[in-house]
């Protein structure tokens, strides 16, 4: 009989995250939500009078911090109930009343940037000196002033605003078909029964060392996503050419340019990525002819591509023991870190195990409470990589949320992944450090090798699939089922070379990437992970100054551009550099797996 998953009413609490301490009950959200309402109430106080005073000035952007408060409570409660089980219903109109509040919010307050971008910038010198608080939001009102050619009229923001309920629905009807409607087919579970395929344990079929699994789950998988090709099509292609439309509106060159603009981020910055990755395309190349040597098969598919080169050395690897690897390996960034760490593994900051209707995946939310990290974990080495990975994301929004000002807490999406993989990339170092036996340092090198492959090169991919859609949407170009699975399958091709058979189910799964609806981010868990190679190779070399440097990058939030911010850390992701040096442990890598296949 097949293995059903549990309820969320049957989740041990221990492992369930707290989201008591955002709020006690739903009556109590319900109450902020109505206290969240009455700013509604507040826009029409301040249209046409933002610049009347340096005290009006201030007033609006101090109780902007307020709202920006209740906000973080009211998202974070909401989403987080959503997220524990989509197919719950109240908590699904929860989040869909709190999204229609943002739209509500963004048109009554739709005004405000065409004020501020007509304000001249000798009128706010004066407004510093009358009101020297003010200075503290200095450097937002010069990130909109940057905005002023791309800006609309009042009446064009607040028709723009309004429209955003309607934009978000490609997203949020993939959000609720891939999590809550898709139901996948009884496969194989390697040990002799069958279990029901979900997102969940999908990686883990697909890395089992019995090839029949494999292929059974990636064939499972993409049977369902093939019956709803038509339907993920038209979503993503009403995305992309929202994206384009808001893009033009704005008179941005691109959407592209317009998803990177706010974050002060050159669009030279993607493409340096993709050429450099291209340029270096031999050595994924020389991995997958390694893989297919090691495992010894004919022709090496795409559902071969994850399980482990080395056989016997993965093991069962328990949350409790997945905490302590990670704590330990953390030892290099310092005591304080590690106290942090200690206290969200100790006071529920983590959802841990996959329930039915929970969410897939994994990410961490950045709660001004505290961080919460939701986990599907497997009890095996990638979750536990996971766990590092997630909990650097919750330390840098930790020491974001406790350094800087409301105004300047939230870090920028391109920095997002540097911490996170800087963790990844330590605990990489202290497991093979602490390891002895020959076998087990090639299963942790096959795993550092696979991390190149699916963070700078798949991720690269991703983005390079996201430019393309994107500019074909720009010329006019219909984005049907077909053409995407073209465009899809070409490129894999490109990135696994000739030693990879690329199956056909692969076109498809572009049908099942959530970041495809995130506005150009998959480009930065690339350059994310190559700065955190350099800041750990940093922090590894060095100790105690490059960790001062690492916990002031962690600890700037947004009071800098994201580039200037790591420059800081000793990072220049302006230039080539930090890919080509990550790549150049990628070779060392094969370089050593090389030697000991050969033995």
């Amino acid at each position: 009989m097949a293995r059903e998953l549990k309820k969320r009413s049957e989740a041990a609490r221990e492992y369930t995250w707290a989201t008591e301490d955002l709020y006690a009950s739903d009556e109590l959200w319900r109450a902020d939500f109505e206290k969240a309402k009455t700013y509604l109430g507040v826009a029409e106080k301040y249209r046409g009078h933002l610049a009347d005073s340096a005290e009006a000035l201030y007033d609006y952007l101090k109780g902007a911090d307020e709202l920006d408060i209740l906000l973080d409570s009211l998202s974070n409660y909401s989403s987080r109930k959503y997220d524990e089980d989509t197919t719950n219903a109240e908590y699904q109109a929860m989040n869909a009343q709190l999204m229609s509040f943002y739209s509500e919010l963004l048109a009554a307050f739709s005004f405000v940037e065409p004020e501020l971008v007509a304000v001249l910038e000798e009128t706010y010198q004066k407004f510093f000196e009358e009101k020297p608080e003010l200075k503290l939001y200095e450097r937002e009102l010069q990130r909109i002033l940057r905005k002023k050619e791309h800006t609309l009229s009042a009446g064009e923001e607040k028709l723009l605003a309004a429209a955003g309920e309607m934009g978000r629905v490609p997203s949020d009807v993939f959000s609720i078909m891939n999590n809550a409607d898709l139901r996948f087919p009884v496969v194989p579970d390697g040990e002799g029964g069958e279990i029901r395929l979900t997102h969940g344990n999908y990686i883990r079929l697909i890395e089992n060392s019995d090839r029949e699994v494999r292929r059974a789950a990636f064939e499972g998988l993409y049977s369902v996503y093939d019956q709803f090709k038509n339907t993920s099509a038209a979503l993503l292609s009403g995305h992309v050419r929202k994206q384009v439309f808001y893009a033009r509106q704005r008179k941005y060159g691109s959407a592209m340019e317009a998803a990177l603009y706010w974050n002060e981020i050159p669009v030279e910055v993607y493409k340096n990525l993709i050429r450099t990755v291209h340029d270096n395309m031999g050595l994924m190349h020389r991995y997958m002819a390694l893989r297919k040597k090691v495992l010894g098969v004919d022709e090496l598919h795409m559902y071969d591509i994850h399980t482990p080169l080395v056989s016997g050395a993965d093991k069962k690897i328990p949350f409790e023991e997945a905490k302590k690897i990670v704590y330990d390996a953390l030892e290099p960034l310092g005591s304080e870190y590690r106290s942090h760490l200690k206290e969200g593994f100790e006071n529920r900051w983590i959802d841990v195990y996959e329930n039915e209707g929970k969410r897939s995946g994994a990410y961490s939310a950045g709660a001004r409470k505290h961080p919460y990290v939701l986990l599907n974990y497997a009890d095996n080495l990638d979750s536990v990589f996971t766990l590092a990975h997630e909990m650097g994301h919750a330390l840098h929004s930790w020491y974001s949320n406790h350094t800087q000002p409301v105004i300047y807490s939230n870090y920028k999406i391109f920095v997002a992944e540097v911490a996170s993989t800087c963790n990844e990339a330590l605990m990489m170092q202290h497991l093979l450090k602490n390891t002895g036996d020959e076998k087990e340092r090639a299963y942790l090198l096959n795993h550092a090798m696979d991390d190149f492959r699916t963070t700078l090169y798949r991720q690269t991919m991703f983005a390079e699939f996201e430019m393309m859609i994107h500019e074909m949407a720009e010329r006019g170009e219909a984005l049907t089922a077909e053409v995407l699975n073209k465009k899809y399958y070409e490129l894999n091709r490109q990135y696994f070379g000739k030693d990879v058979t690329v199956d056909p189910q692969i076109a498809l799964e572009w049908s099942r990437i959530p970041h495809f609806y995130y506005n150009f981010y998959v480009y930065q868990y690339a350059t994310g992970y190559s700065a955190a190679m350099a800041l750990s190779a940093r922090i590894l070399a060095e100790g105690e100054s490059a960790v001062k440097d690492y916990i002031r990058f962690l600890s700037g939030g947004n009071s800098k551009d994201a580039l200037s911010l790591l420059k800081l850390a000793g990072v220049d992701m302006s230039t080539p550099e930090p890919i080509e040096k990550a790549l150049q442990v990628f070779a060392g890598y094969l370089d050593e797996m090389e030697k000991l296949a050969e033995k």
